[in-house]
Parts: C-alpha cells; structure tokens; sequence
C-alpha cells in the first residue's frame, strides 16, 4: 500500500457530523489507498447529508486482526479492503452481513463475493516492471516459474510481505501444488536476495532507478508512479505474463458490512454507492490507477483496458483467504 496508506491507524470524521437531525455517523475500515477513499466518502455524503463518515486506515492484514478481536463490539460498520482474501478471512470467521441483492448486481459476480458477504469494488493486476537498459523486452520472463531460474540471480526484486503478492502465491500452489509452490519460493528468494523489499512502490523505484533489472508489482504501482515523476523520467516499462499464466492474477479490492454494525441501513447504503456509476467513475479518474469494475464504468486512465487483460482463470474462492500463502511464505522465511 505504501505512501498511498497510513503507517498507523489515524480517524477522520469527514463531512456531515452525526449531531445534525436525523443523522448517524458510520466507522469505515479502509485498507485502501487514502486519496481514492477519502474522494469516495467525501461524494458519498454529499449525496447523503444525514451520513457522515469515520475513516480508520491502516493495512488491511492489521485490521483482520483487530476486527477479529474486537468481535461483536468492533467499532466499524464497513470494511473496504485492497484485496479479496481479506474479507474471505472475515467471511469465514462468520464476521460479515450479506450484501443487499441490488448492489451485488452492480458488480460482475466473478468479482464478488461467492456466498454474497462482500462486494467488488475495484481490480488490479499483477505485471513484471523491467528496466530495458539492464534486461532487454525479449529477456524478461513469461511465465511465473521463470522467475526462479537461476539466471536472473540479483536481476529480479519483489516485496514479499506486500498482500498483493500473496494471491500469486495462492495461484502458484493451486496450479503446481505446494511442493512445488515451496522450491519455486525458494528459487526467487534466491534470485531477489538483495532485492527483498518492503512494498512494491520501492521494487518500482528501484527497477526505474536501474538498480535491479526487473521486479514483480501490480499495474497500478508503475502508471502511479509514471504520472508522478512524468514520462521523461520513467525509465521503466511493463510486460504482462504469458496469457492464463499462474502469474498473471487479476487482485479484486472488495467492501463488507460488518455484522456488527449497529447501522446496517446507512453502511449498506455506502456500499450500494461505492458501486454505482457515480463511485465507479470516481475510481476511473483515480490516481489509484484501479480499474473500476462494477455498474459498466471502464477506466479513464491510459492503461491497458480491463476486458483485454488475460489472466490466470483462479477465481475467487479458489484464492480464498490467502492463509495457504502466508503459511508457505513464513515456512521459507519470507514473512
């Protein structure tokens, strides 16, 4: 998530406040990025004057925990979240309301919630950032298992611990096993050993800096950063996987009512408008560089369109709720 998420949970009242006639304040747990939530909340509650919105953000792994203990008297009545495992973790935990039937229609069903506890929001994926001065287009790996090839030894970077690399893992495991998830692990480990990274805004950095060849991030993160620094100073480009491959994964941000909430009316109505055309044509414009993907709104950013993409056919429930990944990432001590 980096510079786009707090390093510490921080609360924000935005808008109408709940002393006004009638009105009810809701808690929003947000693991998304803070600029594209708080021009959500910020449209949403002038549509809806009698709501007012608290936004917690952090990581969206701290707030599982922290929902999780805080159980029936958790403060928050949503959760909006960077990837699906996340509220499958939550879904299973019995934690989440269902979603009302008119909003989930707004989204594409493969981009929801299986069981209806959730709704899609938003979607990334998953490319390779090369720097063509250390590796040339035709050098750079197709496929997800090449990555461990021992001829990309101290050419190849990636931030493990981000939880946007954890449904790669999750498609690894489920295409190959977990044998084979584990040496493949291993091999890139190997190959990224000085080039472990927190977060995938510094795999980015670096591999445009040309410090290391080429690294593993979400679209997102490079036309981000393109639009930052200006296209004379990206010295970087992006290559997508061979079509289907297990690396090639589309990450779905999703929101949940919490089932504890104690203003279901009010948060299913922020849901209901995080995927109207209104918030959908919000997260178009973002500098999230997210792609919408509900109530038929594409992205107004100069990327490669969603419906072009060809990734992994793993859906949601067969990336589940990531636990498969994280025990795998922490057996080869990269978490």
């Amino acid at each position: 998530m980096g510079v786009f998420a707090l390093a510490s949970i921080t609360l924000a009242a935005c808008g109408a406040s709940s002393s006004h006639a009638n009105g009810v304040t809701i808690t929003l747990y947000s693991g998304q990025h803070v600029q594209t939530t708080d021009a959500l909340v910020s449209s949403f509650e002038k549509a809806n004057p009698t709501i007012s919105v608290a936004v917690r953000s952090n990581d969206e792994a701290t707030f599982d925990a922290q929902i999780v203990a805080e159980g029936s008297r958790s403060p928050a009545d949503v959760f909006f979240s960077e990837n699906s495992p996340s509220l499958e973790y939550l879904q299973q935990k019995g934690l989440l309301a269902k979603v009302n039937t008119a909003t989930l229609a707004k989204t594409p069903s493969k981009y929801n919630s299986p069981i209806g506890d959730w709704v899609g929001v938003s979607a990334r994926v998953s490319v390779l950032i090369y720097n063509p001065q250390l590796i040339k287009k035709s050098a750079v790996p197709t496929s997800v298992l090449q990555l461990a090839s021992p001829k990309y030894k101290d050419k190849l970077a990636f931030a493990a611990g981000e939880t946007d690399f954890q449904p790669i893992v999750t498609s690894v495991i489920n295409t190959y096993g977990t044998t084979a998830a584990r040496n493949w692990l291993n091999g890139i480990k190997a190959n990224a050993s000085s080039h472990l990274y927190p977060n995938n805004e510094t795999v980015a950095n670096d591999v445009n800096r040309g410090l290391v060849a080429f690294g593993v991030i979400d679209q997102y993160y490079w036309y981000r950063m393109r639009a930052e620094i200006g296209p004379s100073n990206t010295h970087s480009k992006i290559a997508f996987l061979a079509p289907h491959d297990p690396g090639y994964v589309i990450d779905v941000s999703g929101a949940a009512v919490l089932m504890s909430s104690k203003h279901q009316v009010a948060a299913q109505r922020f849901l209901a408008f995080l995927v109207s055309a209104k918030g959908q044509e919000i997260i178009a414009h973002s500098i999230s560089f997210e792609y919408p993907v509900a109530s038929g709104v594409t992205t107004a950013q100069p990327e490669t369109p969603l419906q072009d993409l060809q990734p992994s056919p793993i859906d949601i429930a067969q990336l589940g709720t990531g636990q498969r990944a994280i025990t795998l990432l922490r057996a080869v001590q990269l978490l």
